[in-house]
């Protein structure tokens, strides 16, 4: 089938929910077109914080439209992932339209786009999405003020839900020590805001000294978006494993012969790493997994962490799964990665602050994400840039770690490069990794 919204074809949509559930009459024409064959290489795309499927759609459109003309021969099929994440609507995306409905937004006010996406992303929290922005907009100075935040983020996210989506947070482990609540939630607010407002701060200094002090309501939209991206960094584990990974399990019994190219962008990448994990027993239909700016820790594959011979990656050996290789692209444009994601992976880990903390010392601690500086502590990973790794061949198997800056560097404050990924380049390289020809 042929879907106006993307324009290549045959092109099907896989739907799930926030518990993993998928639309079972979706699912059930993409195995009745898997079984008609004619397709010998299915590409699997999962969106990262889109808020609703138009955004999905368009980002599938532009990204699968050069496909058909880099292996005018192959027999593609394509799918895309549609799953209840949300981003915020202030960040801007390069080649995507920001919405007019929005206007402009300055220091820590929500757009308008940004509260509607909040109240469908969290239902029946339309009352405390309400609140949240009132204090955005008035900013009091009351201490007692940003506590009331801090509480009514932790309202908004639920911390613990009910359901099976609890069991997706983590992407490390460490034996014997119980998975805590996010610091980001558990700490006092006004601390974590003003920390917040210090990093946006520097990344937006550039490098320039600066001896005042940021107002802390600067970081509490932070604080607010950090803790949306836990929600959805927990939804996407959920989605994967317990959506996908069936419903490829599902692909490889109505066509054995079928070859699946599973690609994530964000938290799509957490989505379709946390897919191989859901996979059958004995399935090896997935021939490629590649991570375009993957919202995770660089750990999550690895079977012990350095310094900590305790913990160990959520995902530690799926990369056996895959039959080809598992390709990582990084950026070291990506500032959503490159700052505030390892930023709020130290706040989440314990209480001790992370002011004066020199980003790029996290970073090369645990606390680093797939998209900022690939894989790691995983034997055997390799490296290369992107333009090396499209003169090829890619290793057969194993880990890849692919520097994307030379195509991956456009975008502002807060996310910087973080969803510049719609480029032929990028599109090679998901064929590459395939095998594609």
């Amino acid at each position: 089938m042929t879907d106006t919204g993307t324009g290549v074809a045959p092109y099907w949509e896989l739907t799930f929910d926030a518990d993993g559930d998928v639309d079972v009459p979706e699912r059930d024409r993409l195995l009745a077109g898997a079984r008609a064959g004619g397709v010998r290489d299915l590409i699997v795309f999962a969106h990262g914080w889109n808020d609703d499927r138009s955004g999905a759609t368009r980002l599938y459109q532009q990204f699968f439209a050069p496909v058909p003309g880099l292996a005018p021969a192959a027999r593609i099929g394509y799918v895309g992932v549609i799953w209840p994440s949300m981003r915020f609507c202030d960040e801007p995306i390069p080649d995507f339209p920001r919405s007019t409905a929005a206007g402009p937004v300055s220091g820590p006010a929500l757009d308008k786009d940004t509260r509607h996406a909040l109240v469908e992303t969290f239902p029946g929290r339309a009352t405390v999405v309400d609140r949240l922005t009132r204090l955005l907009d008035q900013q009091p100075r009351e201490a007692a003020a940003l506590e009331e935040f801090g509480r009514l983020v932790r309202l908004l996210v639920e911390v613990v839900p009910p359901g099976p989506q609890g069991h997706f947070t983590a992407d490390t482990v460490t034996e014997g020590v119980p998975e805590r609540e996010p610091g980001i939630l558990t700490r006092p607010a006004a601390d974590v805001c003003a920390e917040f407002a210090q990093a946006a701060a520097r990344a937006g200094r550039a490098g320039q000294e600066s001896f005042s002090l940021p107002n802390p309501w600067e970081g509490a939209k932070e604080l607010l978006r950090q803790a949306t991206y836990y929600t959805m960094k927990r939804r996407a584990g959920t989605v994967g494993e317990r959506g996908l990974g069936p419903a490829v399990g599902r692909l490889a019994e109505a066509a054995p012969g079928l070859r699946v190219h599973l690609v994530g962008h964000s938290f799509g990448g957490r989505l379709v790493s946390f897919a191989l994990r859901g996979l059958p027993a004995g399935v090896r239909t997935v021939k490629s997994v590649t991570l375009l700016q993957g919202a995770f820790s660089h750990y999550a594959f690895a079977a012990r962490l350095p310094g900590d011979p305790r913990a160990g990656g959520v995902l530690q050996g799926q990369e056996h799964r895959v039959d080809g290789p598992l390709v990582c692209c990084t950026s070291r444009f990506d500032t959503a990665l490159g700052t505030f994601y390892p930023l709020a992976s130290r706040m989440a880990d314990d209480d001790r602050s992370v002011l004066g903390v020199d980003i790029g010392a996290l970073l090369g601690a645990r606390w680093g994400a797939m998209g900022h500086d690939g894989v790691q502590a995983v034997p055997g990973t390799r490296a290369c840039t992107l333009a090396e790794a499209l003169r090829g061949p890619l290793p057969a198997s194993g880990c890849v770690n692919v520097d994307a800056a030379g195509v991956v560097r456009r975008g502002g404050p807060p996310a910087g490069a973080h969803s510049d990924i719609v480029h032929p380049e990028l599109a090679r390289l998901v064929l590459a990794a395939g095998r594609i020809v």
